[in-house]
């Protein structure tokens, strides 16, 4: 036999091993049939296959067929031995015992195995995952059977390993549970990962949430690393979803269990009441006490019956103290206390021989503009004015004279027992500069002052400390015409003066400056009289006219009409000219001057002097102002000369 019908041999046989009849209603003839039928086609197959092979016939017996129809649907077919109910009820179980997963999916998985570094979980795959140690520290109790979240990395890397991850699977899941615990007001777990800048960083269902140190506990936390690598309690107060923000709160907690305890004290508190606490905190504006339960403020101000720049200065972190209830808001559960209130008044201790005019002594502790308070005693203070500090009338601040914990002695001006009030001043221990004035400052007594302001009419000047007086504008220079003291001297200098007049009820003294000279305008008037022809040298230009220096350091003015020269041109500055004299007033200190009338020989329009004046002084006017084409050194000496003499007369006749 070939080897091709070897093959097709035993490809037949195999085929008739495998055919099972399952139709149980087959009975024995009808497997006879088929075992008939099956040979019959078996021969009908090889004869084909290889007709070369048999070199004569071989004579087939056939029996006769039997009438019965044969069951080709059933033929190959397994004999059903189960229900359909129990058929599907062991595909589900089949079923249920693969589990189909997707990459890139989360799912739970329970822990199998654990190590130093690995944990070891089963999802139900073929095989199991490994997840790093580092991504479960959080959890501190984890152990083998818990349940746990997983990412589906991938299904098998090159090794054929499960890739899995817990903090993705976290992150993934996380909003949604920090979303309904927010939400839900739910209390979560969380671990503290470290420190941060007003608080500590806190690692929720895997996103890093911030605990400010207010929201740690209803005490002020001091020491933050204390609560470093713990896990603790917390409920998410806050969620920013534009920028991934999460605020959760242990105080919440806290705080919530303190509600009612709050509102069993409170309900008990009365106005007055004493009780014991513990300083909680200690801030610039006062002291917060924990009265077990519930806090109060004791305000700076009812700290202490004296002055303290800080409440550290009376108290400490965690003493204990008693404070008494100032007052109370059941609404706001606020507590006002007070610790200075369990002690009496100082000022019910004061002396009571103590009476206005005394002298006391006590240590500035504080300083205004308007002056500086004096602690006498703890509690007991007076203030001083700073018109109380010196006699001196010009203005300045109590910063001047004091400073503050200078010791100062003051007498007691005036004192209010009961509305607690006490006036000081220091002046009055020195005597008073104004006492008998007019005796050291008579009228017309010559004296230097220092200057201390200006105005715009004057100058205040110092004589001694406590005695100012004014020296008006119009008292500095009898020739110069002065707009503003500024012009004249500079404040710190010193001035030689004259007492004018004298009023001690109001304390002022008049003074002047220019008085300390004789009037020159008495002989000014008898020196450039009407017509007299002067020289003088032109300062300035302008539309109105120009202002000519005179000789005697006087200023005369030449209207514009009266600037003009000889020959049609303006004069300019600097010109040395000739001026007529055609207005003098002694009162305004004017003169009034014309260029125009000295070339042209014409009398003035309009001239106005004294009709008074003696004939004696205008003859000797005439003499000295003799007018003249040119003037010489000894047309000079003789005017000067003329001067003198009529000053000396003025002054006799006075």
């Amino acid at each position: 036999m070939s080897e091709e019908q070897k093959k097709v041999k035993e490809t037949v046989e195999n085929l008739a091993e495998n055919q099972e009849v399952t139709n149980a209603e087959v009975t024995e003839p009808a497997e006879e049939l088929k075992e008939e039928a099956v040979a019959e086609v078996a021969e009908e197959a090889i004869a084909e296959a290889v007709p070369e092979v048999k070199e004569e016939a071989v004579p087939v017996v056939k029996e006769e067929k039997v009438e019965e129809a044969f069951d080709w649907d059933s033929f190959g077919k397994k004999h059903e031995v189960y229900s359909k109910k129990d058929r599907e009820k062991l595909e589900s179980t089949y079923s249920n015992t693969l589990k189909s997963i997707n990459e890139n999916e989360v799912i739970d998985g329970i822990v199998v195995g654990k190590n130093n570094r690995e944990v070891i979980v089963n999802i139900g795959f073929k095989s199991d995952g490994v997840i790093s140690l580092s991504e479960l520290r959080y959890k501190t109790d984890l152990k083998v059977g818990d349940t746990i979240e997983v990412y589906v990395e991938s299904q098998e890397d090159l090794n054929g390993q499960l890739i899995l991850s817990h903090k993705k699977a976290r992150i993934l899941r996380s909003w949604d549970r920090v979303n309904a615990a927010h939400d839900n007001d739910e209390i979560i777990t969380g671990f503290v990962k470290s420190r941060t800048k007003g608080g500590l960083i806190v690692d929720v269902f895997g996103i890093e949430s911030f605990l400010p140190g207010s929201q740690i506990d209803v005490k002020p936390i001091r020491d933050y690393d204390i609560y470093v690598g713990k896990n603790m309690e917390f409920k998410v107060v806050k969620i920013n979803h534009e920028f991934k923000n999460v605020v959760v709160s242990h105080k919440a907690l806290i705080e919530d269990e303190l509600e009612a305890q709050k509102a069993e004290i409170i309900a008990k508190l009365e106005k007055g009441q004493v009780l014991e606490g513990i300083v909680k905190n200690i801030t610039s504006y006062g002291v917060f006490i924990d009265l077990g339960g519930v806090d109060g403020l004791v305000h700076i101000t009812d700290l202490s019956w004296g002055r303290i720049n800080h409440p550290d200065e009376v108290v400490q972190l965690d003493q204990k103290i008693n404070v008494v209830i100032l007052d109370f808001d059941e609404n706001k559960k606020r507590i006002a206390l007070g610790l200075k209130q369990l002690t009496p008044h100082p000022w019910d201790a004061l002396d009571t021989e103590l009476k206005v005019g005394d002298k006391v002594k006590g240590k500035v502790v504080v300083i205004a503009d308007y002056g500086a308070f004096i602690e006498i005693q703890p509690g007991v203070e007076g203030l001083i004015h700073v018109s109380e500090m010196s006699w001196s009338q010009h203005l300045r601040t109590a910063h001047d004279f004091v400073k503050i914990g200078d010791e100062v002695e003051a007498v007691i001006i005036t004192l209010d027992r009961e509305e607690r009030k006490m006036s000081l001043g220091m002046k009055q221990l020195i005597p008073d500069p104004w006492t008998d004035i007019k005796g050291r400052y008579p009228v017309a007594s010559k004296h230097k002052a220092t200057v201390r302001n200006f105005t715009n009419f004057g100058i205040f000047v110092e004589l001694e400390e406590g005695v100012d007086g004014l020296i008006h504008i119009s008292d500095l220079s009898w020739s110069k015409k002065i707009k503003h003291p500024a012009e004249f001297t500079k404040i710190g200098e010193e001035l030689e003066v004259v007492v004018m007049d004298v009023d001690e009820e109001n304390r002022r003294l008049s003074l002047g400056h220019k008085q300390l000279e004789e009037n020159p305008w008495d002989v000014f008037e008898s020196v450039f009289e009407i017509n007299s022809i002067q020289k003088g040298t032109v300062l300035t230009v302008s539309d109105k006219g120009a202002v000519v220096s005179l000789p005697y350091g006087v200023e005369g003015f030449a209207p514009s009409r009266h600037t003009k020269k000889e020959d049609n041109s303006n004069m300019l500055v600097d010109d040395v000219l000739e001026f007529k004299v055609i207005e003098f007033s002694k009162e305004n200190k004017k003169i009034i001057l014309s260029h125009t009338y000295v070339w042209k020989d014409e009398k003035p329009e309009k001239a106005t002097t004294k009709k008074a004046a003696t004939k004696s002084k205008r003859a000797a006017a005439k003499k000295v102002n003799e007018p003249s084409e040119t003037t010489t050194l000894g047309d000079i000496a003789g005017e000067l000369g003329a001067l003198k003499t009529a000053m000396e007369k003025s002054e006799k006749k006075k």
